[in-house]
């Protein structure tokens, strides 16, 4: 399928901020705050949804998956909503894949952006439609104090996120504030496809798995938070089994958080670099890691379906075309 641009968005176009994923508590009410203050400075109108404002929860989510995707689809088919922010991340998006009006989307198509739990919106929505997601920061991720980062890289970020998603910036290297790492050599130019592992597996076992197309060539970034170590060692098996690893370009690896191997573990020490190679023993496409995506800081946008190129060898990570029509 044919990736589907979102439509750029303009001064004084509506951002709307939404429940998609975890719920905002009162403790959070200063984020939400910051995040308008941060979406209003860059020009646009901000509407809350009713589903942040009522900080509900239903368990460890906003809201029950009908009233997510009903708030989701209200959004998708409102011609005044240029883009889709999340205000957080959490556990919630797989309950409803199944209800999102796919229609809206080919008929209006429009940022949404967001990472962690939303990777199996993105996914499901490039498979479906073809849309190109932002892996990007929630909001209160742009209002440059929500990451432990200097404010001239929360300002950075937010600027190349900004133009990306204006079409004021198309071919652009992405800026490396860590240092990257080469745990295989080589180049390869394809389009991006990640996000979260566990998300991805999710959609992966799903109706709404990407076809193997999607993964000729690919750029696959991942990245994962709270995890066993030897989990993300199964899940990797698994796509490596699924042909996934057959196809790609190469792998780019954001930064994982707590991902380890329980402390009682026989064997020794193992890190992520250890089981990413273990698992990549009989392949030879470039791997980038340590790339400045996940849970540790302001997100490089990544926008699934783009085009990208990296070269490992010299550690660098280069978007090629604009995601946005």
């Amino acid at each position: 399928m044919e990736p589907l641009r979102p439509k750029r968005l303009h001064p004084g176009d509506t951002v709307a901020i939404a429940a998609l994923s975890g719920p905002r508590s009162d403790l959070r009410r200063d984020q939400l705050d910051a995040a308008v203050a941060a979406l209003s400075g860059l020009g646009y109108r901000v509407r809350v949804t009713p589903l942040v404002e009522s900080g509900g929860n239903r368990f460890w989510r906003a809201a029950p998956p009908e009233a997510q995707a009903a708030e989701l689809n209200a959004l998708l088919n409102d011609p005044e909503v240029r883009a889709i922010i999340p205000f957080a991340g959490g556990n919630a998006t797989s309950g409803y894949l199944d209800r999102i009006d796919y229609d809206a989307v080919r008929r209006d198509p429009k940022p949404l952006l967001g990472f962690s739990d939303i990777t199996a919106l993105h996914l499901a929505l490039h498979s479906r439609t073809g849309l190109v997601g932002m892996h990007a920061d929630f909001a209160p991720g742009l209002s440059g104090r929500f990451w432990d980062a200097s404010p001239e890289r929360h300002q950075a970020v937010l600027d190349l996120l900004h133009g990306l998603l204006t079409g004021a910036v198309t071919e652009v290297s992405l800026p490396a504030e860590n240092t990257w790492e080469t745990w295989k050599p080589g180049q390869a130019t394809g389009r991006l496809v990640g996000g979260l592992l566990d998300r991805l597996i999710n959609v992966e076992a799903s109706p709404f798995k990407l076809t193997p197309a999607t993964w000729d060539r690919a750029v696959f970034f991942w990245e994962d938070v709270g995890r066993n170590l030897g989990h993300v060692w199964n899940q990797l098996h698994v796509l490596r089994m699924s042909g996934v690893f057959d196809r790609i370009g190469a792998m780019v690896v954001g930064i994982p958080l707590d991902v380890e191997l329980p402390v009682a573990a026989p064997g020794g020490k193992a890190t992520v670099r250890d089981v990413v190679l273990d698992v990549l023993a009989d392949y030879d496409f470039p791997v980038l890691a340590g790339v400045d995506f996940g849970h540790t800081g302001p997100n490089l946008p990544m926008p699934v379906g783009a085009l990208a190129s990296v070269d490992a060898t010299a550690r660098e990570l280069r978007l090629l075309e604009s995601p946005v029509a």
